[in-house]
């Protein structure tokens, strides 16, 4: 694999203010920063994308993979970012074919900030290939349970989606930003340059991505993309998201708290290895 050079560019997650209380006092709060950072691709303007600024790299490959505008990192050489200017430039090693064409019809979707992507939402769905495995309840719990526990822009600042992917019960990396669109695109880009063999977790799913949003077909579609099987929600699912995790074979579960949870699609994938709490009397 030809992996891109990447700049390692930082810009602050958060910014103090002054706000005034119910009681109309005076206190000092952090929010969290919110960006545009506009994608030149082969000196061709793209998209400009609202972003928190944690990892505009990642952001950037993830962006071209989810869209399918790239197959692989192979394909760039180069990602420069320059916060100066809010911009992130992307040369590629031979050009993007017929990427007017592939760019001129964009679909808005239900992703906060308006996400939006490039072409068929459906495109290419059904050659999707998703690995084999369960997700054991006790490993969800577990997931549940890691990111109660992790320290987030979200509890300092709020107002972030929170996006995480798990290897096993292992936390293998973070992301917040203002949409959750983002949040997985960065993971995307971060999947694309690893360069390590899947780890043997057994009869568990290797990978499991979690998020605090809401899944739609978009992140339902992204999640399958990345070859992962299993998506966790701390929320719901939305009609079209059901359908494509029904339609690729990935298990979708939501409402994911503390030891309760919501199965949506393909429980099957599901192993039923703890004793739950016991359920709440139905009147």
């Amino acid at each position: 694999m030809r992996l891109p050079q990447l700049t390692a560019a930082q810009a602050p997650l958060t910014e103090s203010i002054d706000a005034v209380d119910e009681h109309g006092q005076t206190r000092r709060i952090h929010i969290p920063a919110e960006r545009d950072l506009t994608v030149y691709v082969d000196k061709r303007e793209l998209v400009t994308l609202m972003t928190l600024g944690a990892h505009p790299e990642w952001l950037t490959l993830g962006y071209l993979l989810n869209q399918r505008l790239v197959a692989s990192v192979d394909e760039i050489e180069s990602v420069t970012v320059d916060w100066d200017v809010n911009a992130v430039s992307v040369k590629t090693r031979e050009g993007i074919d017929r990427i007017e064409e592939r760019t001129a019809r964009r679909v808005v979707t239900t992703g906060c900030g308006q996400g939006s992507v490039f072409g068929g939402l459906m495109d290419d769905l059904d050659r999707v290939e998703l690995p084999s495995g369960v997700l054991r309840q006790s490993q969800l719990y577990a997931i549940v349970d890691a990111i109660r526990l992790k320290e987030s822009t979200y509890k300092s600042a709020g107002s972030v989606h929170a996006c995480a992917l798990f290897r096993g019960t292992e936390l293998a990396l973070f992301v917040e930003d203002v949409g959750r669109h983002n949040a997985v695109d960065t993971i995307a880009g971060w999947m694309a340059l690893q360069t390590d063999a899947p780890r043997d977790h057994g009869d568990m799913l290797d990978k499991v991505f979690y998020t605090t949003g809401r899944l739609t077909s978009e992140m339902v579609i992204k999640s399958a993309q990345m070859g992962v099987a299993a998506v966790v929600s701390r929320s719901g699912i939305t009609q079209m998201g059901l359908q494509v995790a029904r339609r690729v074979g990935l298990c979708a579960v939501g409402r994911a708290t503390n030891k309760h949870f919501l199965c949506y699609a393909n429980p099957q994938r599901l192993l039923w290895d703890t004793v739950p709490p016991p359920a709440p009397e139905r009147r």
